[in-house]
This record gives structure tokens, C-alpha cells and sequence, in this order.
């Protein structure tokens, strides 16, 4: 069963298509946007297992497919990264009337909406995610970026999708580390805003991820479903849709000093950041223990990390994580912004917190 959402933003509107074997329409979908040259942006993990059969489904609907082929890894989120992805987009010919497909997880959605922003002064280009961080998260909303040596996605422009197609088939052939770390951001939607659905997947999480497909959709289509609401009231970030970086400071400041590295995935630092969001949160008064509780015996029971020493390898310092978060995007007038909760399923933005009560929870 296909569940399409619709992210409303008016003229620039776009469908999210979630369903299991969805890539055999991709061809279908994709060819009302497509003119001329389509280059079709992966990387080399995702080329070798989906590529040749991608190429076939885009050939039967007549549409003039051109591979391009990256590395594998947040390294190709640079700048030497952009400048390779730009160059070889011009070398396919695409024009300001064609589109580009992003075919990969977050990294290659990140970058590649990024060169299609830049390239030709802008071009269309569409999400085809394979990941579930992607198909939940990444691929919806129209964030692009790369990451600098100060942190990661600090240059970057918003440029929304054409269409975004999430075909939950493809999620059987990741790492099951790759699938947890998707599912934080899942989670996530449960924690910031939707107490219900969180529930259900206290009930159901463990199907989805054992392979229940009716599950995994529904799964994925609700996070998207949520997102696309956030998206369509707040696209650029002034108010409600910073909600969504739920663990998102803890987490960005994580992986820098991990060194953007396999110690520690996307996904899992977002879990950990949750989990510490949650803690800080009790820590001030602002949220009961048992939500906190409730929520990190959640991720435990999946197998994703809730503590800082769950990260393998040397442990990072208090102080240190505060030095990275000074310089996450969303520092304001010098002050670090944390989304914090009330309870289960209600978040809110604040740029009130005590220092020594964050020196506090990062040294636990």
C-alpha cells in the first residue's frame, strides 16, 4: 500500500510517496519533472546494490538516465566534495529545465540538493532516499548542506524537492546499525509532538524493524506526515520547525568531536542527544523523571545508545561538547538554543539554560 503526503507550500507543493516496492514506479513518478539529460546522484555502497536496477526502471519510462557516482561517507559533504558533484553535473548537460535525483541516503540528499541550489543559479531535483534517517527526515523539508571544519551543515541553502519517493523495500538490504539509527529520528517525531505515536511504536517498533512492511510504512509515512505539517507552517526555521532538532545540538556536537566518524552514526547521536535533552529537561524541573525514563528505556530496548559512555572510544569532555555547540547554526546572540520537553510528546525551543546544569548532564 502507497501513502502519499503532501507538503503544502503553495506553488512549490511537492508529494512524499511512501510505500514498500515503490522504486519499480520511480520511472513513472519522476518522468512529469524530468527534461533532457537526468543525472542520477549515489553513492558507491548504494550504487553497487541499487544502481543497476534504478538505471533499468528510469530506461523503461524513456528517461535518459546519467550515473554520477560518489564516495561513500560524510567526507563527500564538503566542499572538494561540491566542486566534484557541480562539475560532473555540468559534464551530463543538464539544463535549468531538467532535474537531478538524489538517490542515497542523507549525505547524498544533503549534497546533491545543495549543487542542484547552486548549479545554473538553481536547478529541480528529487529525493529517491534509501536510507530510513532519509526517508524520515533528511529527504523532507528542503534542507541542503556540507559540513565545515567548525561543524556540520554550517553552509548551505534551503531548495525544496519536486517529489520525494521512499520506497521502504529498499531499507531491507542496510546494516541493522544503519536501521536503528534511522529509527531515532522516528522517535523523535513521538517524542517532540505526537505522545500517541510514540505509543504505537512502544507497541510496533520492533515489527517494523523485524521487517513488518505495513508497520515500516506506516512508520515512515506518520514521521513524514508530521514533518511535512512542521514544514508547510514554518519552512525556514523562524519558530515551530526548530522543534524538529529535538537532540540535534547534543547530537551535532557529538559527532564533531567523534570526528564525523563509524564511532558514532547520525542517528545514534541524535539518540544520545534525546536522551540527554530528556535529562537536562528533569534536571531543571521542566519534565517528570518518568517520561525521561520512559523514553530512554525505549531506545534501550531497540539497542540504540542513551549515554555519552555508551560511544566507543576515548570519552569527549564536558567542555569540549559545549566549545562544538558554540558553534552549531543555531547559536542566537551568543546563546546556545536546546529543545528541551515539558513531557512525552511536547517540546519547546529555549536559550535558558544554565551552564552549569549542561557541564552537569554531559559529565554524567
Amino acid at each position: 500500500m502507497t501513502k502519499i503526503i503532501t507538503v503544502g507550500l503553495g506553488p512549490r507543493a511537492y508529494a512524499i510517496h511512501v510505500g514498500n516496492g515503490l522504486i519499480e514506479d520511480a520511472g513513472t513518478l519522476l518522468k512529469p519533472f524530468a527534461r533532457g539529460p537526468l543525472p542520477v546522484v549515489t553513492d558507491n555502497t548504494v550504487g553497487e546494490i541499487h544502481l543497476a536496477k534504478f538505471l533499468e526502471v528510469l530506461g523503461r519510462a524513456g528517461l535518459d538516465a546519467r550515473p554520477i557516482v560518489l564516495p561513500a561517507g560524510e567526507g563527500s559533504k564538503s566542499f572538494s566534495g561540491l566542486q566534484t558533484l557541480c562539475g560532473e553535473l555540468l559534464e551530463t548537460g543538464v539544463d535549468r529545465g531538467g532535474l537531478v535525483v538524489a538517490f542515497g541516503g542523507g549525505v547524498i540528499g544533503d549534497l546533491t540538493g545543495f549543487a542542484a541550489g547552486v548549479l545554473k543559479r538553481g536547478i529541480a531535483f528529487a529525493q529517491v532516499p534509501t536510507t530510513l534517517l532519509a526517508q524520515v527526515d533528511s529527504s523532507v523539508g528542503g534542507k541542503t548542506a556540507i559540513n565545515a571544519a567548525q561543524g556540520k551543515n554550517l553552509i548551505g541553502l534551503f531548495h525544496q524537492p519536486r517529489l520525494v519517493i521512499a520506497d521502504t523495500g529498499l531499507l531491507a538490504t542496510l546494516p541493522r546499525r544503519q536501521v536503528l539509527a534511522g529509527y531515532a529520528e522516528v522517535a523523535k517525531y513521538g517524542a517532540l509532538g505526537d505522545a500517541q505515536f510514540f505509543e504505537w511504536l512502544e507497541q510496533n517498533a520492533k515489527l517494523a524493524l523485524a521487517g513488518d512492511g505495513a508497520a515500516m510504512v506506516h512508520a515512515v509515512a506518520h514521521s513524514c506526515q508530521m514533518k511535512a505539517d512542521i514544514v508547510a507552517r514554518d519552512e525556514r526555521e523562524t519558530g515551530e520547525r526548530a522543534l524538529l532538532n529535538l537532540g540535534h545540538t547534543f547530537g551535532h556536537a557529538l559527532e564533531a568531536a567523534t570526528g564525523f566518524s563509524d564511532r558514532l552514526l547520525h542517528g545514534e547521536g541524535v539518540a544520545i542527544g534525546m536522551a540527554l535533552a530528556f535529562r537536562l529537561s528533569v534536571q531543571l524541573g521542566l519534565a517528570p523523571e518518568q517520561d525521561a525514563d520512559r523514553f530512554i528505556r525505549h531506545l534501550k530496548a531497540i539497542g540504540l545508545p542513551s549515554t555519552i559512555g555508551d560511544i566507543a572510544g576515548p570519552r569527549p569532555d564536558a567542555d569540549s561538547l559545549i566549545g562544538h555547540m558554540g558553534h552549531d547554526k543555531k547559536v542566537s546572540d551568543g546563546k546556545l538554543t536546546f529543545i528541551l520537553l515539558r513531557r512525552l510528546g511536547e517540546a519547546f525551543v529555549t536559550t535558558e539554560v544554565p551552564r552549569a546544569a549542561l557541564r552537569d548532564v554531559l559529565s554524567a
